[in-house]
């Protein structure tokens, strides 16, 4: 689907995704939320031992790593508070979703219950900022400034995303203003926070974070892809689930615009009514997908936003080596299957 390019027979990088991976999961790993009362600590230390794909943090430690030779302590906690907020928000997601599993397991609320979700997830919101604390003193406050000021537009995508499950369409316009802040900026972020504790100069930081940003709306619109043409052992969510709970996905969205006649208004009770069953809902639903084209319209809207966030790259002094590690963590992230 993607044009990889492919820098490796010329150059060999300084650093490898696996090595960042590897030091990524060590550190994880080494995170201990045990406590008392154990109903409020235990679904945290259950949550992280579902895995991840880390992407946050990972392009976190891979911008540090285009500036500095040695990835340390400098970037590794604040790169970690970024991931332990994801898992916050992914707690909370999960009860307003109803979702009964995330990444193949149940949910903390299906396997607790909403009140020892909800509070567990306050907790390690609360713990992120103790991580990111750790940031050298020297860019503590610049750093702290731009993860409140994304830990706020997080929370406020969210609630566009809830408020539009009640609307019986909105714009590709309202789409992205909602994925931009729920998921893009935390990813953006991910890429400049890094930066700006390397040292990086502030133009090649924004240059990061635009990046990280325009993959993040291409990471968004493969999430919503795979919600319909994954599969639930690999997806780790159930299929289908954004069309039984009405999320105004990429594919729905686009869908509204281009559909006609009988197969909106077809399309439209669809959503906004209720099938014999979920499973007839989500079948009729892609049913009208597929006569529009939707999955192929959606992979070349991934590739054009993927395209986008390479040509950012342009802008910064790195070498093919910097240049290689980016497009290989584009490439991971576009190509996922889960």
């Amino acid at each position: 689907m993607y044009k990889k390019i492919n820098f490796a027979k010329y150059f060999n990088p300084m650093l490898k995704l696996s090595e960042i991976d590897s030091i990524i999961e060590k550190n994880i790993a080494g995170l201990h939320f045990k406590g008392e009362p154990k109903e409020l600590y235990d679904p945290i230390e259950y949550f992280f031992s579902l895995g991840g794909k880390r992407i946050r943090p990972k392009l976190a430690l891979l911008s540090w790593a285009l500036y500095c030779n040695k990835i340390d302590h400098t970037i590794i906690n604040p790169a970690l508070a970024i991931e332990i907020f994801h898992a916050f928000t992914l707690i909370h997601d999960d009860i307003m979703d109803r979702a009964p599993l995330r990444r193949s397991r149940e949910s903390v609320h299906k396997k607790w219950n909403d009140n020892i979700a909800i509070l567990s997830g306050d907790v390690i919101s609360i713990l992120s900022f103790k991580y990111v604390a750790d940031a050298p003193s020297d860019k503590l406050q610049q750093v702290l400034k731009l993860f409140i000021e994304t830990a706020t537009q997080v929370c406020e995508g969210q609630q566009f995303d809830m408020n539009y499950e009640s609307l019986p369409n909105i714009s590709m316009e309202q789409y992205f203003n909602m994925i931009g802040l729920k998921t893009a900026a935390l990813i953006a972020t991910s890429a400049k926070m890094g930066a700006l504790i390397a040292g990086a100069p502030k133009e090649e930081q924004e240059a990061l974070y635009r990046f990280g940003y325009q993959l993040g709306l291409a990471f968004q619109i493969k999430d919503d892809y795979l919600d319909v043409y994954g599969t639930t052992s690999l997806f780790g969510k159930k299929v289908g689930s954004d069309i039984i709970s009405g999320k105004k996905s990429w594919l729905l969205v686009h869908s509204m615009e281009v559909a006609k006649g009988d197969l909106k208004a077809e399309l439209s009770t669809l959503i906004e009514g209720s099938a014999t069953s979920d499973q007839e809902k989500v079948n009729s639903v892609v049913a009208i997908y597929d006569k529009l084209g939707v999955k192929e319209a959606a992979e070349r809207e991934m590739e054009r936003y993927h395209n986008i966030a390479l040509q950012h790259l342009e802008r910064c002094n790195f070498t093919p080596s910097h240049l290689e590690l980016l497009h290989a963590y584009a490439w991971e992230l576009l190509e996922r299957e889960k």
